[in-house]
């Protein structure tokens, strides 16, 4: 078992910027590629960025391409995503996701965390 949590939501105005942080704890975190998702109200979890297990290869939505940065460090079992010139488009409930696949389907992913708020306002 892998336990996530998320942290660093909050309310941020148009053009503004927030880090999310996720602290995994249980099995060894650095097994694990690790998986940015969000959901809006009443739209499907859609996948935001991931990272492999060794932070080598990362890749991402094409609507966060440029803006939105994964990375981890796994001395830490943490992994990030910096959000840059957020839109209100970002708004959306984002959950950090754990699997050995390197996935970007939420399907592929085991282990959730409860997920953090992000609210961006124009």
């Amino acid at each position: 078992q892998v336990q996530l949590v998320e942290s660093g939501g909050g309310l941020v105005q148009a053009g503004g910027s927030l880090r999310l942080s996720c602290a995994a704890s249980g099995r060894t975190f650095s097994n694990y590629a690790m998986g940015w998702f969000r959901q809006a109200p009443g739209k499907e979890r859609e996948f935001v960025a991931a990272i492999t297990w060794s932070g080598g290869r990362t890749k991402y939505a094409d609507s966060v391409k440029g803006r939105f940065s994964i990375s981890r460090d796994n001395a830490k079992n943490t992994v990030y995503l910096q959000m840059n010139s957020l839109k209100p488009e970002d708004t959306a409930v984002y959950y950090c996701a754990a699997d050995h696949t390197y996935g970007s389907s939420h399907w592929e992913y085991d282990y959730w965390g409860q997920g953090t708020q992000v609210t961006v306002s124009s």
